[in-house]
């Protein structure tokens, strides 16, 4: 059988290889997100600029959802980056579409540097509200890789 983390690796893997996509840029992280159902099965994906030039991954793969999607409520989402928690393009960040849709469960491969914003809580933000925050540092460099268009310190 299957571990849980065996199943956290695989999908952030493919994650990792949908932010191999985003068309790069010099003001934003290059990130890919799924989001899996509870019966372990995709129901949307996204990547950074997918669509338009400031959509991140976790927009993008939530708004090919309807509102109030039930599988959601059960899901998982995979990011290869820290979900947002300020955000200069949008009204709202990836963090609170995450809390807006129940999500219970979010796997993150690596936090965000403070290349532009100086304190990301994406992760912190999610956990202080009830959200299941799982942690891949294995697969940090994995996900850190598409970007080497920036200038990451971390």
């Amino acid at each position: 059988m299957t571990s849980q983390a065996d199943k956290d690796r695989e999908w952030m893997l493919r994650a990792i290889e949908l932010s191999r996509l985003c068309p790069a840029s010099p003001a934003a992280y290059s990130v890919g997100t799924i989001i899996v159902d509870a019966e372990g099965d995709e129901i949307a994906n996204g990547y950074s600029r997918e669509n338009d030039p400031t959509v991140h991954a976790e927009e993008s793969a939530l708004s090919k959802l309807e509102p109030g999607d039930l599988r959601l409520r059960t899901a998982t989402i995979y990011s290869t980056l820290e979900p947002c928690s300020q955000r200069r393009s949008r009204p709202k960040t990836c963090t609170q579409w995450i809390l807006d849709t129940g999500i219970p469960r979010v796997v993150v491969a690596w936090r965000e540097p403070s290349l532009f914003v100086a304190d990301c809580q994406g992760c912190e933000l999610l956990a202080e509200a009830g959200v299941t925050v799982v942690e891949m540092p294995e697969l940090a460099e994995a996900a850190k890789a598409p970007n080497v268009h920036l200038a990451l310190d971390d």
